[in-house]
């Protein structure tokens, strides 16, 4: 095996310069032949590929007949993300957010207290794995990548299911409140295992438990004594919410859309949409928040001194410290400008938690870059609109908070935005019969190529 191995290795390198030359294309033909990159136009605003009634995404506003940018806004069925998170914090019932929010992208409307009872009622009857399935492929070849064994375990559950193929509306729905049910599941025994055969500690399996919400599930299987404070299920509650939806057009929620328009199962759907979030560009950005920050520490000596923060930030810019990508992470969004309304509620709620975990010297730090790197940015390159901290700066500081490890950073992000996808492949079977097929130009020449025999070659 070693040595087969190292033959496709030494093939690999040998042919990748074909590769380069045959498939490298000037970047100068994207603009001439008004190619949009990445589907967004040269100020960065996604081309229009479809309708939505699931959210609402806002960056700017008309002012005297001119679009300028605006404090970011975020509404989920028309309703506005700070409503609906004062809503449920304030309630005298005390309850979670993640189910009444999750039962409004679904269906359009606020649950009453028995419409919420019984969608709880019906999360918690999806809420189990066939027999042995947590042995028989959770725990085989278990991995680091956890979104890999998530997504292996949501298609091997198609295999349980007789209506696996069934694309009717109440199946479709059956299904996805299913996997909404599970995921907390999988991803916390594939860590679980991992943890256990790669490396080398204990291994246990926590039931989630019927009466508790899926918050406090998460942090009730992930730890040893299932014990957490009513602060930290409150602050992973939140971070549920603000990552279960953000409009049809991110990668993982088009993903989603493309994949139901061509008549696929909710299974490979969702395995679709779970592939496409786990990249550092999407789903993994907080990741690369907490490394980038782990850096800083190691490199500034005093937390408190602007100038030396600034310095580290302006290297960063410069691609000499960290991974070199000349990349703030944690700054700047695809929509948002002047501000992300996820960050700005988020920020209060881990302020709390920093003092509850004797954190503030952390949370100080990351106050001064959010408040720096904007300007920092500014100065250093052209941009073309403004910059501000994104969800993803405070996330992965709260999942270290809650000493979930960086595995499992994806997976929780995963966990809410399974929500909006099942929402989304809804509306995409209820509204569109047709499937999503872009053009792109092809750069060959009309005239054919005259086939050489091998021998001749």
């Amino acid at each position: 095996m070693a040595d087969y191995r190292q033959f496709l290795d030494d093939f690999t390198k040998n042919q990748i310069d074909l590769c380069l030359e045959n498939s490298t294309i000037d970047p100068e033909l994207f603009q001439s032949y008004g190619v949009k990159r990445g589907l967004r136009d040269k100020n960065g605003a996604g081309v229009l590929a479809g309708l939505t009634n699931i959210s609402l995404i806002q960056s700017k506003r008309e002012v005297d007949g001119k679009m300028v940018p605006c404090d970011g806004r975020l509404l989920y069925r028309g309703y506005d993300i700070n409503d609906l998170v004062r809503g449920f914090l304030s309630s005298p019932s005390k309850h979670f957010g993640f189910e009444e929010i999750a039962y409004l992208l679904l269906f359009g409307a606020l649950p009453d207290k028995g419409q919420l009872a019984d969608f709880h009622d019906a999360l918690t009857k999806s809420n189990f794995l066939p027999t042995n399935f947590v042995r028989d492929v959770i725990m085989k070849a278990p991995g680091k990548d956890i979104m890999n064994s998530i997504t292996k375990s949501v298609l091997t559950l198609a295999s349980y299911d007789d209506q696996a193929a069934d694309n009717s509306l109440s199946n479709v729905l059956r299904q996805c409140m299913m996997l909404i049910s599970v995921f907390p599941m999988l991803a916390v025994y594939g860590y679980h295992a991992y943890n256990h055969y790669e490396c080398g500690d204990s291994f246990y399996i926590h039931r989630p438990d019927e009466n508790l919400s899926t918050a406090e599930n998460l942090l009730r299987m992930l730890r040893p004594d299932m014990k957490y404070s009513e602060l930290e299920a409150r602050v992973l509650d939140l971070a549920l919410v603000l990552h279960m939806e953000h409009g049809g057009g991110n990668n993982s929620t088009f993903t989603t859309r493309v994949t139901t328009s061509a008549g696929s199962d909710t299974y490979s759907v969702i395995a679709a949409a779970l592939s496409s979030l786990k990249g550092p560009k999407h789903g993994g950005a907080n990741i690369k928040v907490v490394e980038m920050m782990a850096d800083m520490k190691a490199h500034v000596k005093d937390y408190h001194d602007p100038e030396e923060i600034s310095h580290y930030l302006t290297k960063l810019l410069h691609k000499e410290v960290f991974d070199q990508k000349g990349l703030i992470y944690g700054m700047g969004h695809a929509v948002y400008s002047i501000s992300d309304p996820r960050a700005q509620i988020f920020k209060e709620f881990v302020k709390k938690l920093a003092v509850e975990k004797h954190r503030d010297e952390d949370f100080a730090l990351y106050s001064t870059v959010e408040s720096m790197a904007p300007k920092i940015i500014a100065g250093e390159r052209a941009i073309y609109k403004g910059v501000s901290a994104n969800v993803d700066f405070y996330s992965g500081f709260v999942y270290s908070m809650l000493d979930i490890p960086t595995e499992l950073f994806t997976p929780i992000f995963a966990i809410a935005r399974i929500v909006g996808w099942s929402a989304h492949r809804m509306e995409e079977l209820i509204n569109v019969d047709k499937i999503i097929r872009p053009a792109y130009q092809s750069l060959l020449p009309l005239e054919k190529k005259d086939y050489i025999p091998l021998d001749a070659r």
